[in-house]
């Protein structure tokens, strides 16, 4: 197995360790080493945390290009010239206003949200996952994040609201538009097999696209403990190959949503 690069959002000390950024990328990287290390199907794999920025390095451009190395990005900040097969679709990922006209034109409503739709997608298709939402979003205690242009702060998802919850309770008619709405998408963008979160909201009765992630990003730590697998197994799962059955969620784990 080659060697596993987990890229983030980090600063390099002069003693050459890693500053994370916050609690959730701590948690991110948590999860997908244990995912990885836990993987049944091959041997243990080293893997290496690095800062996005060093990507330019050229021992790393050779190692992924010779596949002595698999990628395994947990930021949209990546340097355009690194070469993984998943490439395109970070850069497609990191341009929202580009994205969003996309969405348009597939006839879809777009603006700011603030709930996910987990979008595993497999080598035989997606599997949608139960949506992640933001209680204090509706309680008061968060007021809504302005539109972002994408650049260095694509990967602030809601500055200081951190209490994601998974399941959030939604009708069968919104399941329905989000799934089809999320593979409408990821079908048109030719997209690779990963952990996806589409990022959504609601404009009256209307769904709106909001952005896509094309990993598990900060609201995918909702799923440790309660999604059989988490999305950063899931994760694991698709950039390998392995199958993925089913997402299951106890019944007594719940979070009412109220569009």
């Amino acid at each position: 197995m080659p060697e596993i690069l987990i890229a983030i959002d980090a600063e390099v000390e002069n003693s050459g360790e890693l500053t994370l950024a916050s609690l959730a990328i701590t948690q991110m990287v948590s999860a997908l080493t244990q995912a990885i290390s836990a993987s049944p199907w091959a041997p243990p794999a080293p893997v290496r945390l690095i800062s996005a920025r060093s990507l330019t390095q050229p021992a790393f451009s050779r190692a992924l290009s010779a596949g002595e190395a698999l990628l395994c990005p947990l930021t949209l900040n990546l340097p355009d010239t690194v070469p993984f097969p998943a490439q395109r679709i970070y850069q497609t990922c990191r341009d929202v206003p580009g994205l969003r006209r996309h969405a348009e034109q597939l006839g879809y409503a777009t603006g700011a949200g603030q709930h996910w739709l987990p979008a595993v997608l497999t080598a035989r298709g997606p599997i949608y996952g139960e949506v992640i939402c933001n209680p204090d979003y509706y309680s008061g205690k968060i007021s809504p994040q302005p539109e972002s242009d994408g650049g260095d702060k694509i990967n602030a998802i809601s500055g200081d609201c951190k209490n994601y919850r998974q399941p959030a309770h939604l009708s069968d008619s919104w399941r329905q538009q989000l799934y089809e709405l999320a593979y409408r998408l990821l079908r048109s963008l030719d997209a690779p097999p990963a952990a996806y979160l589409m990022q959504f909201g609601f404009l009256g009765e209307v769904i709106c696209f909001d952005r896509l992630w094309p990993y598990p990003a900060e609201p995918a730590v909702a799923s440790i403990g309660v999604q059989e697998p988490d999305l950063f197994n899931c994760h694991w799962y698709c950039l390998t190959g392995k199958p993925i059955l089913d997402l299951t969620i106890p019944h007594s784990a719940e979070c009412q949503l109220h569009s």
